[in-house]
Formats: structure tokens, C-alpha cells, sequence
């Protein structure tokens, strides 16, 4: 693999940082080009723009490739599946969001409508990449049930129970809060994009550490740090 950042005269090191923060917090350009200041790194927000598209895709393309082989083998037990409203410039579109039974996002689409079509979408990408699980939880859009028939795996949808699909809409909370950071998208090739670099972030330096304690997670965070710090080495 060639060398991604040898026409930069910037180091890997600065360029993997301004990413980071751009893609795992909730800052805007601006506020991340004042934290690099900080630091003595003297760049402007539209450099960290370019790296962000540059470079975004690139390492959550790589993270999505590992955490996929660490993955292979292990039986997909349950699917949450759920979907929001975005607003692109004053129109309404739809994020459609699956993740597994641990929280992990899975995958993420932004579609026009919110009808069968688009949930059967979500469902063949999901089986394509990840095969059949044993139950898909989701809410009570009739678009689930209706693509579920169309595939054949009806008998494998739970709809009912108080706060069963908190999983999936929890899920959507950490992307609301970077919506929000960086006043709406206006494209949705945009918010396609974002959402899944965003997503493989997120999974990547997600511990749950509300469930673990503290030695546990600073062994976690350490060790995707370490992960992170070789990507598009």
C-alpha cells in the first residue's frame, strides 16, 4: 500500500490528531484548529476539512477491515434496527441505523423515503455483509415487517415489549450530538459519508464504561490507542 499522506507536509502523527478530534468529539473546524494552536500546530479549519475528507474514509475504511476479521466466526445473535429524521436543508431524510446485540453499529444509510424500499435496502446490505441473525428487533414500522416478507425471514422479527429497542436508539445519540456541533448537513452524500466514518469511530473507541471498571478501560483505551496510531502506516 503507498504511502497516503506523502504528498502532506504535515506529519501522520498531526493529521491522524486533527481527524480524531474532528470525528470522535463533537467540535466544530474551528474548534479544532484552536486546540491544534494550543498545542503549537499552526493550521486552518479548511486544512482540516481536506484531511477529515481525505483521510476519514481512509481510516475507517481500515477499522472496519479489522474489526470485521476479529469478528468472522462469531454467530450473529440479534440485530437492533432503527431510524431517525434528518433535516438537509429544510428537507426531511431518513438515517437508518442496525447494530448488534452489544451496541455495535453495524451499518448506517440516509435514504428519501422511509417505505419498504429502503428498509429492504438496509436489510440486504446488513445480510450480504454479516449473514441471517436469529432475531431482528425493531420498531413497529410496518416497512420492516413488509421487507422482512419479501425476504423471507418474517418469523425473525420482535416488535413488541417496552424498551426492547433501546439498543438502537441509544445508539443515535452520540451522532445527534455531533449534528448538532456542526449546525445540520446540507448534502446527503454529506451525511452519508460522515455517518459512517462517525459509526466506525465510534465503534472503535467505544469501551461501555459504564459496564467495566476503571483498570479494564484504561487497558481498552490504551489499546486503541495503539491501534489507531499505526492506521495508513
Amino acid at each position: 500500500m503507498p504511502n497516503p499522506f506523502r504528498y502532506f507536509n504535515s506529519s501522520p502523527e498531526v493529521i491522524r490528531a486533527a481527524v480524531l478530534l474532528y470525528v470522535k468529539y463533537p467540535l466544530s473546524l474551528r474548534n479544532v484548529e484552536d486546540l491544534l494552536a494550543e498545542r503549537g500546530i499552526d493550521i486552518s479549519h479548511e486544512t482540516v476539512r481536506q484531511w477529515w475528507n481525505r483521510f476519514g474514509p481512509l481510516f475507517a475504511s481500515q477499522i472496519r477491515k479489522k474489526r470485521a476479521g476479529a469478528r468472522c466466526g462469531i454467530p450473529q445473535w440479534r440485530w437492533h434496527l432503527d431510524e431517525v429524521f434528518v433535516k438537509i436543508n429544510g428537507e426531511q431524510r431518513y438515517l437508518w441505523r442496525a447494530v448488534d446485540h452489544e451496541g455495535e453499529v453495524l451499518e448506517v444509510i440516509v435514504t428519501t423515503r422511509r417505505d419498504r424500499a429502503a428498509a429492504l435496502r438496509l436489510l440486504k446490505t446488513l445480510m450480504k455483509k454479516y449473514g441471517q441473525p436469529r432475531e431482528i428487533v425493531t420498531d413497529k414500522l410496518r416497512s420492516y415487517g413488509a421487507a422482512m416478507k419479501l425476504i423471507g425471514n418474517a418469523d425473525r422479527q420482535e416488535c413488541h415489549g417496552q424498551w426492547i429497542n433501546n439498543r438502537a436508539e441509544n445508539s443515535h445519540q452520540p451522532f445527534r450530538r455531533r449534528e448538532r456541533a456542526m449546525h445540520r448537513f446540507r448534502r446527503m452524500s454529506t451525511l452519508q459519508k460522515f455517518t459512517s466514518v462517525h459509526a466506525a469511530f465510534h465503534n472503535h473507541f467505544n469501551h461501555e464504561r459504564h459496564l467495566i471498571d476503571r483498570s479494564t478501560y484504561k487497558m481498552r483505551r490504551s489499546a486503541a490507542m495503539m491501534e489507531w496510531k499505526i492506521l495508513a502506516s
